[in-house]
C-alpha cells in the first residue's frame, strides 16, 4: 500500500519540476552534494520515483545543464545586428548564465548532450553565421572556442570562489615573497606580474573576460577575412 501511495505521488512529477528543484538545490549543497537522494527528499518522495522520468542522475545532470544553456537565450544574430556584437552578447549572456549557478561552468562542461531543441537552435546559428560569409567549419570552430573560453573562464572565477578561505590574507605581498626569492627585499614588489596584477585588478573578473572575448572576436574577423 505505502508503495502504491508513493507511486501517486511520482506520478505528480514532471522532468521540468525534478530540473528546476535540482537547479534550485544545486545553489545550495553544490555539485558534490546534489544526490538523486537528496532531490528526492526535496521533492517529498522516494528515489524509485524519480525514474519514471529520468533514467539516471547523467540524464538529470544533462538536463540541468540543457537549462542552463538556454537561459542564455540561444538564437541567431537579431535582424541588422553584426556578427562580432551578436558573439559578443551571446558570450556575456552565456557566462551571466553560468554565474547564475553554484558549479555552473563544470555542470555544463561535463554535460554528456543537450536536448534536440538545443542543438537544432545551434544549427540555426550556424546556418545565419554562414550567411554572414563564414564556411559551416569556420561557423563550427568560432563558437566552440567562444564556448569552452567561457566555460574555462567562469570554471576559475567559481574555484577561486572556493579556494578564498584558504588564501593568504594580502595574495600580492605573498607573490612578491615568491619573486624576491625569499630575501625579505622589495625586489619582487617591483615585479613585473605584480606591477601587471596591481595594475589589472587581478587576472580574473569583467576587465579580463572583457580582453579575451575581444581578441577572439578579431581573430575570427581575420580568419573570416582570410577566407574571402
Amino acid at each position: 500500500m505505502g508503495e502504491n501511495n508513493e507511486n501517486k505521488r511520482g506520478a505528480g512529477l514532471t522532468r521540468q519540476m525534478m530540473i528546476d528543484t535540482a537547479l534550485r538545490l544545486l545553489d545550495e549543497v553544490g555539485l558534490d552534494g546534489l544526490t538523486v537522494r537528496r532531490l528526492a527528499s526535496e521533492l517529498g518522495v522516494q528515489s524509485p520515483a524519480l525514474y519514471w522520468h529520468l533514467r539516471n542522475k547523467q540524464e538529470l545532470l544533462d538536463g540541468m545543464a540543457d537549462a542552463i544553456v538556454l537561459a542564455a537565450g540561444m538564437g541567431p544574430p537579431r535582424d541588422g545586428e553584426p556578427w562580432q556584437d551578436w558573439l559578443a552578447r551571446r558570450a556575456r549572456a552565456y557566462r551571466a548564465s553560468l554565474l547564475a549557478h553554484r558549479d555552473g561552468a563544470r555542470l555544463v562542461a561535463n554535460a554528456a548532450s543537450l536536448s534536440p531543441a538545443t542543438i537544432r537552435m545551434f544549427d540555426e546559428e550556424l546556418t545565419a553565421m554562414v550567411g554572414r560569409g563564414f564556411t559551416p567549419v569556420l561557423a563550427l570552430r568560432t563558437i566552440t572556442a567562444l564556448t569552452r573560453y567561457v566555460n574555462g573562464c567562469v570554471l576559475q572565477e567559481q574555484t577561486e570562489r572556493r579556494e578564498d578561505a584558504d588564501a593568504p590574507p594580502d595574495r600580492l605581498a605573498a607573490l612578491a615573497g615568491l619573486l624576491d626569492g625569499g630575501g625579505g627585499g622589495d625586489g619582487g614588489r617591483e615585479a613585473t606580474l605584480i606591477a601587471a596584477l596591481r595594475d589589472s585588478g587581478g587576472s580574473f573578473g569583467e576587465d579580463a573576460f572583457e580582453h579575451g572575448l575581444q581578441a577572439l572576436i578579431d581573430g575570427t574577423a581575420t580568419a573570416l577575412a582570410r577566407t574571402a
